[in-house]
C-alpha cells in the first residue's frame, strides 16, 4: 500500500493535499465537504490587520461623534479587547471548524504592525487552532522606505507573534524579495516553524470606458506553480524549515513535483473554488496511481528527490538555465 503520509508543521497529515486560504472556510458545512473529500488539513481565510482597525475606527467615531477623539484614533491600532468588533466572528469560525472536523485547522492572520496585533494571534490558538500561518502581503508604495527597512520589519513581526504562541508558525511570503534566501533564513531564525511559498498578488486593472480602477479575481493556472517550484527547489536543505508550495496546484502531477522539489504540502484554492470538492479524490487516486506506478513507497522517500542539492545539474534551477532556454528557441515562422 502507497503510503501518502507526510507531515507539516508538526502534524501528522493523512496525505499532502491542504486546502488553502480561501472563502470555502467561512463555511463550516463546504470545510467538512473538504474533509469527507480527502484534504489532509484546512488553512482558514485570512484575518485583515487592516479590516479590524477599520471596524475599531468606525465603531469608535459613532460612539465619540463629537469630540475631539475620533482623529487621534487614525494614529494609533486599537489594543485588542477595547472593542466588540473585530476578530469574535473570526475565532468563533476557528472553534466551529474545530468542534466539526477531525482534520487540523490552520489559522491565518494577514498583518503588517507590531504591537497590539500580535495579540490576535494568541486568540487564534486559544480558539482552537492547531497552527498559525502569517501572510506577510504588503505592497511597499513610499521611496523612502529601503528593502532593509521593510524586511526588518517583517522579521520582528514573526518574532513578536512567535513569541505569544506556543502552536507552530508558517510565514506566507512574498516572490518580490532582492535575496529571498537570506531573508527566509531570517524568518526562520525569528521562529517560523514554515514558509508557504508564494504569496499571490491581486493586480489591479483599469476600466478604459469609465476610467476607474477594477478589482477582479483571477484564478491560477498550473503555469504558475513554476514559481515556488523553482525557489523551493533552491531552498531545500539549506533553510531549516517545512515548506509548503501554494499558487498554482491544481493537477496530481502539480502535487508530485511540489514534493519532489522537497515541499511538505501542496495547498490548493482556485481548483477548489472553480471546481469544488468533488476533484480531490480523483487527484488522489491519480497520486497514488503515479507513486505506484514508478516504484515510490511513500510521499516522504520522494520529498527532495528534484530539488537543487540532489540533480546532477544544480545549474539547471539559476542563470544557466536561462541562457540554455533561450539558445534553445527555435524560429517557429
Amino acid at each position: 500500500m502507497t503510503d501518502l503520509s507526510t507531515t507539516y508543521l508538526g502534524l501528522n497529515l493523512k496525505n499532502p493535499l491542504v486546502a488553502s486560504a480561501s472563502p470555502i472556510s467561512k463555511n463550516i458545512e463546504k470545510a467538512r465537504k473538504l474533509e469527507e473529500a480527502g484534504v489532509s488539513a484546512i488553512v482558514m481565510y485570512s484575518l485583515f490587520e487592516e479590516q479590524i482597525i477599520h471596524e475599531s475606527l468606525e465603531l469608535d467615531h459613532y460612539l465619540t461623534r463629537g469630540t475631539d477623539s475620533f482623529a487621534e484614533a487614525l494614529t494609533y491600532l486599537p489594543d485588542s479587547g477595547t472593542y466588540s468588533v473585530g476578530p469574535e466572528k473570526y475565532l468563533n469560525q476557528v472553534n466551529g471548524l474545530k468542534k466539526a472536523l477531525s482534520i487540523p485547522i490552520i489559522g491565518s492572520l494577514n498583518g503588517v504592525s507590531k504591537g497590539g496585533w500580535t495579540s490576535y494571534a494568541k486568540q487564534i490558538q486559544d480558539a482552537g487552532a492547531d497552527a498559525l500561518e502569517l501572510n506577510l502581503y504588503y505592497i511597499p508604495t513610499d521611496p523612502d522606505l529601503t528593502a532593509q527597512e521593510l524586511e526588518n520589519a517583517q522579521v520582528e513581526l514573526v518574532a513578536q507573534v512567535k513569541s505569544v504562541i506556543t502552536i507552530p508558525l508558517a510565514v506566507k511570503l512574498s516572490p518580490f524579495i532582492t535575496a529571498l534566501p537570506n531573508f527566509a533564513r531570517r524568518v526562520v531564525e525569528a521562529g517560523a516553524n514554515g514558509l508557504v511559498l508564494f504569496n499571490r498578488f491581486y493586480q489591479p486593472d483599469f476600466d478604459l470606458e469609465e476610467l476607474e480602477i477594477v478589482h477582479s479575481l483571477d484564478l491560477s493556472t498550473s503555469a504558475e506553480l513554476r514559481l515556488p517550484l523553482r525557489w523551493i527547489s533552491i531552498l531545500h536543505g539549506k533553510v531549516s524549515a517545512d515548506f509548503a508550495l501554494t499558487s498554482g496546484v491544481h493537477t496530481a502531477n502539480d502535487v508530485l513535483k511540489s514534493m519532489m522539489a522537497g515541499a511538505k504540502v501542496a495547498m490548493m484554492a482556485s481548483n477548489l473554488l472553480h471546481n469544488g470538492e468533488q476533484i480531490i479524490p480523483s487527484m488522489l487516486n491519480e497520486l497514488g496511481w503515479w507513486m505506484e506506478s514508478h516504484e515510490y513507497e511513500s510521499i516522504k522517500q520522494m520529498q527532495g528527490s528534484m530539488s537543487q542539492k540532489s540533480v546532477k545539474e544544480p545549474a539547471a534551477f539559476e542563470r544557466a538555465n536561462y541562457m540554455k532556454v533561450l539558445n534553445s528557441f527555435k524560429d517557429m515562422r
